[in-house]
């Protein structure tokens, strides 16, 4: 293959790089106006949880398909589906519809997150080129997340929250013509292995009723929300049976007596998990609270995406002075620090302290994914590097989906209390409409101020929670360098 080739190969597979960046990002800023016109506050957290979800479950059925039909068919095939949920999504008049057209641009998403890695490592054999190359993939992936909510704050002043769907789609499409011209799939002979059908089942299932439980505790009677979350067990009890007698596991159980693979997992989904706080509630926070427009809610996004780049970059000069854990244990400290500011954030807390706490949870962030990412392959053993790689993957959507889904619930309990004690002259709608700048100048000026303080409580009680993942994660942290230093004065 000659270079020129390889390099228009890697620049279509980037752009998915820039898709999956932007619709991380550019949906938080729209979510205020995607509210106030589909009228559906209390589904705030299913709209980003659907598509973590989506892309979690999916993930490891796309490599799947890479070998048994070859890596660029599945690419393409992932591009489109998510491309065609783009296209819905902006068309959608519901907000059951757009939930569902969500979820189908998530299941795409799956592929293009994870595919473009198996391509490149036949790509660049050399893991020198290899690691230049995967350094300008999360270069592309940053960029993409700093401009999501600028670009997407812009977009829903300018046109309309349906834009910001529309603008992936001649992305995705140029992605797939590229890759169609371009990329010659090798044919590779693979020992023929029975596809885990089961595991795979049994896995999507759990996941979705684990997912819908949570979010229906709240809005739907104990005995349903009981049902569902027993439902989720017995998959995930049958995803263990199936995958201990299964001769190509999707999880093997043997990843779980690793007791520092554990940690590294246990940090991904502790930090992982409140990671969705800041990036969907900051926005809400300036928008609902502040009045601001879209474009300055989105703006709280930028700080810590910059900050997260220098994070990710600043790894290996730590790695040069300290070990593995002590660099995440100090990392640890500056994740907690950035959560409580928010957490005990006081209701006219300024613009510049959210701004703030976001650089510092933006640079926690970038350390933390880059360093647990080659922690988890120092950790396991050679053949399980290519499945745990993977699988933290995997583990930190699921992570960011149900706690998105918990975030939500909280949410709704809190405005639906809040909604209870105003006397009947606070409805849901009045809620829905607070943060759209255009619409807020409609609202009974009298009690604009308690409709604040309601959604101020709602948020306030989010940030708790995620505070309390990060400092579980601190305490961990903490342990894992006692028994890294105890273990060391034993050698």
């Amino acid at each position: 293959m000659s270079d020129q080739r390889r390099r228009v190969i890697t620049v279509a597979l980037m752009l998915s790089n820039v898709m999956s960046g932007l619709d991380n990002t550019i949906i938080n800023t729209a979510l205020p106006r995607i509210i106030a016109d589909l009228h559906g506050i209390e589904y705030t957290g299913w709209l980003v949880a659907i598509f973590l979800l989506g892309t979690a479950v999916s993930t490891p059925l796309w490599s799947k398909l890479g070998e048994r039909r070859g890596n660029k068919l599945a690419y393409q095939l992932a591009a489109a589906c998510f491309l065609l949920g783009a296209l819905l999504q902006g068309c959608a008049q519901q907000m059951s519809f757009l939930l569902t057209f969500r979820l189908l641009a998530g299941i795409g998403n799956g592929g293009m997150v994870s595919l473009p890695y198996i391509i490149y490592s036949d790509l660049y054999p050399n893991a020198h080129k290899r690691l230049k190359v995967l350094g300008m993939v999360s270069a592309f992936f940053t960029t993409a997340t700093i401009l999501g909510p600028l670009f997407g704050g812009w977009i829903v002043d300018a046109l309309s929250w349906r834009w910001v769907f529309y603008i992936n789609i001649p992305v995705a499409l140029i992605s797939i013509v590229l890759i169609q011209i371009f990329f010659l799939d090798e044919k590779k002979d693979r020992p023929a292995r029975r596809v885990d059908l089961g595991g795979a089942i049994c896995l999507s299932f759990g996941v979705v009723a684990l997912l819908l439980g949570t979010q229906l505790v709240g809005s739907a009677s104990l005995a349903t929300a009981l049902l569902i979350f027993a439902a989720a067990l017995i998959f995930i009890g049958l995803l263990v049976i199936i995958e201990r007698r299964a001769e190509d596991p999707i999880i093997p159980g043997r990843l779980f007596k690793n007791i520092p693979l554990v940690v590294d997992f246990t940090l991904f989904v502790l930090i992982w998990a409140a990671m969705s706080a800041y990036s969907v509630y900051a926005p809400m926070w300036a928008e609902g609270l502040m009045a601001t427009t879209a474009l300055v809610g989105g703006m709280t996004q930028v700080p810590g995406a910059f900050t997260d780049m220098l994070g990710s970059l600043s790894v290996e000069k730590m790695r040069r002075r300290w070990s593995a854990y002590q660099v995440m244990l100090a990392t640890c400290w500056l994740l907690a620090a950035g959560y409580l500011a928010m957490a005990v954030a006081p209701r006219y807390f300024p613009y510049w302290g959210i701004l703030l706490a976001g650089m510092l949870q933006g640079w926690g962030h970038g350390v933390m994914f880059n360093q647990l990412q080659v922690k988890v392959q120092e950790d396991a053993e050679s053949q399980d590097v290519p499945v745990v790689t993977s699988f933290s993957y995997l583990i930190r959507m699921l992570a960011m989906a149900i706690s998105s889904s918990v975030f939500g619930v909280i949410l709704n309990e809190h405005l639906a209390k809040g909604v209870k004690g105003s006397g009947g002259k606070i409805t849901l709608s009045m809620l829905n409409h607070l943060s759209d700048a255009k619409i807020r100048a409609s609202l009974p000026k009298q009690d604009l101020v308690q409709m604040e303080n309601i959604l101020y409580g709602a948020i306030h009680a989010i940030f708790w929670a995620a505070f309390i993942l990060v400092f579980l994660s601190l305490l961990l942290a903490i342990w894992a360098r006692w028994r890294e230093k105890k273990l060391a004065g034993k050698r």
